[in-house]
């Protein structure tokens, strides 16, 4: 009985090891609208399995921004070429020890969900939030979403899926939303908390967010200077002393 528990054991192991022989190494690429930066690599024995697929990067890994190491990008794999896999951006995320680092006492958190229709047609879903210096009523926190609302379909309706990305990283977003909120009550504080893709757009994902970073320009050789050659010089025999 022992001798068969162990015979199926060494099969199973080696059915395993087999399977991991079969998969191969791809790399996977951010859109273009992250200058197709690599993401990092995953296995798999079929390509067709890697549809579908979700990963995470900071902005950080990207373009190695220190100062947004809390902003979490997802992406979505949409085709394989060869052993380079494409993805698009689905949405973005703040991570959760930022967010409790906010939250003060005597301050109120205001959390808002918000669908806009970009103007090349993706819909996507924003999450901001706003921290007031003090305590606020809930006929203000109503105030604050709806004027929130009206700003935030005013900047869908003037940008595009990459401009609204590149809005929430760079904070032009969180500024614009504060600006506004400020009529209503003193803000300490907006960020843009989540945001999800909900239907794709028209266009693809091409118009970049970051600058791309400059080619160095080669370093010219210096000019080599042949030094020119005279007429050779005729040795004169030294005269004898007397």
């Amino acid at each position: 009985m022992a001798a068969t528990k162990k015979a199926s054991t060494k099969a199973a192991s080696r059915k395993v090891k087999d399977r991991w022989k079969a998969k191969e190494w791809y790399k996977i690429y951010a859109p273009r609208m992250f200058n197709q930066a690599q993401l990092g690599e995953t296995p798999s024995a079929d390509s067709t399995n890697l549809i579908g697929r979700t990963t995470e990067a900071t902005v950080h890994d990207i373009n190695g921004d220190f100062s947004k190491m809390h902003v979490k990008l997802k992406f979505k794999v949409m085709d394989v070429t060869g052993f380079d896999v494409h993805t698009v951006f689905i949405g973005q995320d703040l991570t959760s020890d930022y967010i409790r680092r906010l939250t003060r006492r005597k301050r109120t958190k205001t959390d808002h969900v918000i669908d806009v229709r970009t103007k090349d047609g993706y819909l996507i879903r924003v999450k901001p939030m706003s921290i007031t210096d003090k305590r606020i009523q809930s006929s203000q926190e109503t105030a604050l979403r709806r004027i929130m609302d009206d700003e935030m379909r005013k900047m869908g309706d003037e940008k595009t899926i990459s401009e609204i990305v590149k809005a929430i990283i760079d904070g032009e977003m969180a500024r614009r939303l504060g600006t506004v909120c400020k009529v209503i009550v003193p803000i300490k504080r907006v960020e843009i908390r989540k945001t999800e893709v909900l239907e794709m757009g028209s266009e693809p994902q091409d118009q970049p967010v970051f600058a791309p970073e400059p080619v160095p320009e080669p370093i010219p050789e210096p000019d080599l200077v042949e030094e020119p050659v005279g007429e050779p010089v005729e040795e004169v025999a030294a005269e004898p002393e007397q």
